[in-house]
């Protein structure tokens, strides 16, 4: 059985009844000195959200990539891990290529676009074994990658993501959400001739937001159902 088979039925099986959603909303970069990190971060073009130093010595500065919704912090007396010690940090992005461009226009030192011919080939640390040169052949979603590392050796990856997997949330891109909608609209297609007098928007939030949630179509149509049951009463 695949990886992405067995990743696919975990999600699936996985109890969603009374979750309580756990947001990821900042990773601890550690840095050795915060200025350089700083100005570092700043020229990649990411928004600097934070700057706070208190009279303990103690630092934190923060900065968000565009379009995500989890940030880094780094600072003084912020963390004791090894400057340099965080590796492999995902940037998804939609374009490699563009991406890549970006970054080299800003001064960064990225690898070249590259995609693995052996499982894992993307994590090995300073090196091109199992890479081969190139985004994947037909810029299959999730195999193409580039690298480059901050000041004081952070490790990043660019992955290349065109179009995600069933219930990985909508990734900001077109394709994904047309897909998504497609969905929405057959599952709605099954649900409507039974149901009351309503208006399709409501039933298809809540279908969306709960297949976000990694909710089967089966499980996102039910929560559909029960949030127009619940705006009629």
């Amino acid at each position: 059985m695949s990886s992405t088979r067995m990743a696919n039925e975990q999600a699936t099986l996985a109890p969603s009844a009374g979750r309580v959603d756990l947001k990821l909303e900042a990773v601890i970069i550690p840095v050795t000195d915060v200025d350089r990190a700083k100005r570092f971060y700043g020229s990649l073009g990411w928004r600097l959200d934070a700057d706070f130093t208190f009279d303990s010595g103690f630092r934190v500065v923060q900065f968000t990539p565009p379009g995500s919704e989890c940030s880094i912090q780094f600072g003084t007396k912020l963390t004791s891990a090894a400057p340099g010690s965080v590796q492999d940090l995902y940037l998804v992005v939609s374009d490699i290529e563009a991406a890549r461009e970006e970054l080299v226009g800003r001064g960064v030192k990225a690898s070249a676009v590259f995609h693995p011919e052996a499982p894992g080939a993307q994590f090995q640390p300073n090196g091109t074994s199992g890479r081969a040169s190139g985004p994947a052949p037909d810029h299959t979603s999730y195999l193409s990658f580039v690298t480059f590392s901050d000041p004081d050796g952070n490790g990043w990856l660019l992955q290349e993501i065109k179009t995600r997997l069933p219930g990985r949330g909508l990734g900001g891109d077109v394709a994904t959400l047309t897909q998504l909608l497609r969905e929405a609209e057959e599952r709605h297609g099954e649900y409507e001739p039974t149901a009351p007098k309503h208006h399709w928007s409501g039933w298809y939030a809540a279908y969306i937001v709960a297949r976000q949630r990694g909710r089967t179509p089966e499980e996102a149509a039910k929560d559909g159902a029960l949030h127009m049951k619940g705006a009629h009463q």
